[in-house]
């Protein structure tokens, strides 16, 4: 996929030490990146774009690698979503020449990653197991040993492939907001859900109703852009 849109798209739609980060709405479990930067930043390899004379280029797009504690008694299976709840709401402003965006403008949220049907004996996984790169379209909407994995939010606007597992944090080089990039881990007590063929994150969490037994989440931070703040 060209950087331009990569570039553009990973904004649209929401779009070192092991240290654990700090857990989010944690009941049972503990959610880890095993690696991260400086400050609690998500390191630039797992990104889909870094900087580059001050908009973007391509990123190695690796998966970052995870861990986390068991679920409690009754735990069937785990899925995890990694999501950006800081994508600026309008979206004409993204990667524009000339245009900064302010960073207390209107916010929505982009899935980067979905998985489903882990199996309940894995509590981490490795880098780069559900991505590593960025092949056209991106990779198969199927079964792994490590989870099923569905959608990520670029498959909602580029008709160019299934846009199955990890795509990495991208956001737009004109925006004064640092992301945050957050994965939450859910304990479900079914070995597998029903769920479509082709399923998103929103399938996800309507057909995991009733099933999730406990959660967690950790969160990194990332930006192209060396004038964006908290």
């Amino acid at each position: 996929m060209h950087i331009g849109t990569i570039a553009t798209a990973a904004a649209i739609l929401s779009l070192s030490t092991p240290l654990v980060a700090t857990p989010l709405l944690a009941t049972d479990i503990t959610v880890t990146f095993r690696e991260n930067g400086p400050g609690g930043t998500l390191p630039a390899r797992n990104a889909s774009c870094v900087a580059a004379a001050g908009k973007a280029a391509a990123g190695s797009n690796k998966s970052p690698a995870l861990s986390w504690t068991k679920g409690p008694a009754g735990t069937r299976s785990y899925a995890l979503a990694m999501t950006d709840p800081d994508v600026p709401a309008d979206l004409s402003l993204l990667n524009k020449e000339g245009t900064v965006i302010d960073k207390d403008a209107p916010r929505m949220e982009f899935t980067h990653w979905i998985l489903a049907d882990i199996p309940a004996s894995a509590t981490e996984l490795a880098e780069g197991a559900d991505g590593d790169g960025m092949p056209a379209g991106g990779l198969a909407l199927e079964a792994t040993r490590h989870g099923r994995r569905g959608q990520n939010g670029f498959a909602a606007f580029l008709k160019d492939g299934p846009h199955g597992g990890y795509m990495g944090a991208c956001p737009p080089w004109n925006d004064l907001r640092i992301h945050r990039y957050r994965v939450t881990v859910y304990a479900l007590d079914t070995d597998r859900l029903t769920l479509p063929k082709v399923f998103t994150r929103a399938d996800f969490l309507a057909a995991a109703k009733g099933h999730i037994v406990s959660s967690g989440a950790a969160e990194l931070t990332y930006t192209i852009n060396a004038k964006a703040t908290k």
